[in-house]
């Protein structure tokens, strides 16, 4: 059976609006009824259009500004990677600056027998698989991410290159108090006569070991200190006539002979390139030159070892 039709349904189906339509004089009267239930299903309908017509409204405008803000996030992701990419090139730069600093550090180890630092030590633990988690990150995200992890690799790396460079310049001050009390210039200007080993000796012919180098030139020529030192001994009375015995310390020692005057006083301090004596023929020499030698722990070298600079160069500090 159907739903039973009230009394009270019935007769509002049954209930009507009616309408008197008055035309101008010309016109008779109209009159038009219209159904109660007509009139709410028109209602219904119209309620219903204004309600489908805001949402859809509403989604449209959603949608542009969705759009629009999609557009504007798209740019600034877009930025976002040139800035990265940028940002890589930049990284790229400082690590090739930094290796040619490791690659300054290792010769100047090198050139000053400093310990030189194994090359796993200064890669301070990189490498090793790729994070899982990047799989999860977009691009940009993974840019991001790996130029994070090289930004603070190469931050601990600088770290520890400057406390390297720190311990190097320590042990350059070292170094750099040893160099100066190393013999390292000519003694005076001239040409050599007769350098160092198995010589003729001018006075017997026979050969025998000369322990220093002669070198020759005009009376009274300025003798120099070759590096910084004490005036250890003066002496008159030898083979070596007026003669100078320079302690450089760090067992460094060079004797100068022959001189014709001499400039200094036993205990003397002298620093390197200043005049210590005049060139002069006393003491077993056949004319003006000097005899210079060096010591290292009570051992003779060759002082030609020990000369690093031009003969042109020559110039005494004060004469």
């Amino acid at each position: 059976m159907g739903p039973e039709i009230t009394r009270e349904d019935s007769e509002l189906k049954k209930k009507k609006l009616t309408f008197l339509l008055i035309p101008d004089s010309s016109g008779s009267p109209r009159q038009v009824s219209v159904s109660i239930t007509l009139i709410y299903s028109l209602l219904g309908a119209l309620l219903l259009l204004i309600i489908t017509t805001f949402f859809l409204s509403s989604h449209f405008f959603s949608y542009e500004v969705a759009q629009e803000e999609l557009t504007r996030l798209r740019a600034e992701n877009q930025q976002l990677a040139e800035k990265f990419e940028q940002m890589r090139w930049n990284l790229a730069e400082v690590e090739d600056r930094y290796t040619e600093l490791v690659s300054r550090e290792v010769r100047i180890r090198s050139l000053f027998d400093l310990p030189e630092i194994p090359a796993e030590e200064r890669q301070l633990g990189v490498g090793g698989p790729e994070p899982a988690v990047l799989t999860e990150f977009s691009e940009t995200e993974k840019d991001a991410f790996i130029t994070e992890l090289e930004v603070d690799h190469l931050l601990r790396l600088s770290q520890f290159e400057l406390e390297n460079y720190q311990k190097v310049e320590n042990s350059l001050v070292d170094i750099k108090e040893r160099l100066r009390h190393t013999p390292s210039i000519w003694p005076t200007t001239g040409w050599v006569s007769r350098g160092y080993g198995m010589k003729y000796d001018p006075f017997t012919g026979y050969r025998q070991m000369h322990r220093g180098v002669d070198i020759a030139n005009r009376p009274n020529t300025p003798v120099v200190a070759t590096a910084d030192g004490r005036i250890a001994l003066i002496s008159t009375g030898t083979e070596l006539g007026k003669c100078i015995m320079l302690d450089h310390g760090f067992g460094y020692k060079a004797r100068f002979g022959h001189l014709s005057q001499i400039l200094v006083k036993n205990g003397q301090r002298v620093k390197r390139g200043e005049v210590i004596g005049l060139m002069g023929s006393t003491g077993y020499s056949t004319g003006p030159h000097l005899h210079y030698e060096v010591f290292r722990n009570g051992q003779f070298h060759n002082p030609a070892d020990y000369i690093l600079n031009d003969i042109k160069e020559f110039a005494p500090n004060k004469l």
